[in-house]
């Protein structure tokens, strides 16, 4: 089961979360909550994934992302979003952000998206716009992000697409023939090569170089 903390201020949008991925069998929700309860409560109840509310009344989410992320064995954290403030999208993916979620994701793909986000895979939607894509890399990003690819061996450009594909560890081992202790010894290299510290960064990267066939990281 994976189990999962929602934390949004709207008691409407807890709650159908919680319905919906409570649905899908192997999704366990296991407490939905405001921003004020939300470190506590992950700390209690040691989710596998959070899905947090990129903006809040009661607490900002990007300060709860960090504190979050600084706990000993952090979640992982996607954020829950309009995508109507590029700033915010930008400084959620340098505090560590592992995917952004739209809050009105179609139901039948919402539990796929927490699968891929258990398993360690990316989840980064296409509606992200090139503005912030641009704005995290920062001017002159497609000749720096070409310099750091560049620096990865054929088989570490390869695994860094299949990345970007928001494919897990386990998927990867499978698609390239090679155990997943091989798979972690790639990304590792990858995020060290890169200057990244995340996945998700590491799929900005290999969008701005042109490492993609359609331009997008895939969600």
């Amino acid at each position: 089961m994976v189990r999962v903390v929602v934390v949004d201020d709207e008691e409407l949008v807890r709650s159908g979360f919680r319905l919906i991925l409570q649905a899908a069998g192997d999704i366990e929700v296991v407490a939905t909550v405001t921003g004020a309860q939300a470190v506590k409560e992950v700390g209690l109840q040691r989710p596998d994934v959070v899905l947090l509310d990129i903006r809040m009344p009661d607490v900002d989410g990007l300060t709860i992302l960090r504190q979050l992320r600084g706990l000993a064995d952090p979640p992982v954290v996607a954020m829950l979003t309009t995508f109507d403030s590029d700033e915010y999208i930008a400084t959620a993916l340098r505090s560590g952000a592992a995917g952004f979620i739209l809050k009105d994701t179609a139901p039948e793909q919402l539990a796929q998206l927490v699968r891929t986000l258990a398993a360690g895979g990316v989840v980064l939607s296409p509606k992200v716009t090139r503005t912030v894509v641009d704005g995290y890399l920062d001017s002159g990003a497609g000749s720096a992000a070409a310099t750091q690819v560049g620096r990865l061996s054929d088989r570490e450009r390869a695994v860094l697409v299949l990345i970007a594909d928001g494919l897990s560890n386990t998927d990867i081992s499978r698609r390239i023939h090679v155990s997943v202790g091989t798979v972690k010894d790639h990304v590792s290299a990858i995020l060290t090569k890169l200057g990244v510290g995340s996945r998700v960064q590491a799929a900005l990267v290999a969008q701005r170089a042109g490492l993609l066939a359609d331009g997008e990281p895939a969600s």
